[in-house]
């Protein structure tokens, strides 16, 4: 049997716990056998309350039986991005660290392997709207922001909340070999293995909110009118500047060159359009901007890793009727 042992704390995400736990459990059955066991530890003993206010019974460390451990699972939540993470918690985890074939964790848990040391020089991903914090509080370490997980050596980590089923699934195909864990996802009804990156699952439009009220109003317009002339020139002409003044001052203000925000923001009507309509992809390549399938192909490639297609048939929502 092997053993999980699952790190949780005050205010952790219930689902960096539960979907992982669940994928262990169903393993079991699809195995027949106690194959996993998952204990909960915590810097205190007794309920630790998460984020939706549901309450998890844990162990503290004393507590815990003695022994080798499979895989120690540092969960996320809001007191990893605390600054400083609490001691004992990162205490908590270096010393079961010591006792791990593996280490891995769910979505921010990866800042607390890093306070801890235990990231060092290694390829790490975490959720995708804290990449960035990651690397800058840690620059020894190589963040991965598209990765949905990353395994470097015996430390594994992934992305943001649901992605600890997907790193769940890539350990028992570690352990157990691809069918079994492909029996294991059949029977939950997730994919064994996701397309695409951490980015299909958030809008690609992260630019800063422009200072003055001429770009800000631009923005709003760029956003709001995406088959319009968007080129350089014609940008310009709305705030009154030159092409190369306006390059200047657009890159300065929202961090991102405008051709570059253009192609963002008509992708991201495209992608919207995908799904919330029924519209034909020729449609939606006309009305976001883009032009044509071919490109409308080529830039989700880019931007999700994904076709369109492929990008629909996940993520279409309520649809609604169209005329197109």
């Amino acid at each position: 049997m092997k053993r999980i042992v699952a790190v949780v704390h005050d205010g952790f995400q219930l689902l960096d716990l539960a979907g992982p736990a669940d994928v262990f459990d169903a393993a079991n059955r699809v195995l027949r056998s106690r194959a996993y066991s998952v204990e909960t530890t915590a810097p205190h003993s007794g309920p630790v309350a998460t984020s939706n206010g549901v309450s998890v019974c844990a162990q503290s460390e004393e507590e815990l039986p003695a022994g080798q451990i499979d895989t120690l699972l540092v969960v996320g939540g809001s007191a990893p991005l605390h600054n400083p993470i609490d001691p004992a918690l990162v205490d908590i985890v270096t010393a079961l660290a010591e006792r791990a074939n593996r280490v891995a964790s769910v979505c921010t848990g990866a800042f607390i392997l890093a306070a801890g040391g235990l990231l060092a020089r290694k390829r790490v991903t975490t959720h995708w709207l804290v990449t960035d914090r990651l690397a800058g509080n840690h620059p020894d370490l190589e963040v991965e922001p598209e990765a949905i997980f990353v395994q470097s050596g015996n430390i594994w980590t992934s992305a943001g909340v649901t992605t600890g089923i997907d790193l769940a699934l890539a350990l028992v195909a570690d352990d157990y070999g691809h069918d079994i864990a492909r029996q294991v996802a059949s029977g939950l009804v997730v994919y064994l293995q996701r397309p695409g990156g951490q980015s299909q699952f958030s809008t690609i439009l992260r630019a800063k909110r422009p200072a003055s009220d001429a770009l800000r109003e631009l923005q709003a317009y760029i956003d709001a009118n995406p088959a319009a002339d968007l080129g350089i020139a014609a940008l310009a002409a709305r705030v009154g500047m030159s092409p190369r003044h306006f390059t200047r001052v657009f890159t300065a203000e929202l961090g991102i060159a405008p051709g570059r925000y253009v192609e963002r923001s008509r992708a991201d009507t495209a992608r919207r359009l995908l799904e919330t309509t029924e519209a034909t992809q020729e449609w939606i390549a006309r009305e976001s901007g883009i032009g044509s399938t071919v490109t409308l192909y080529r830039v989700f490639r880019r931007h999700w890793y994904v076709s369109p297609g492929d990008y629909r048939r996940k993520f279409r929502t309520h649809i609604r009727p169209t005329n197109a």
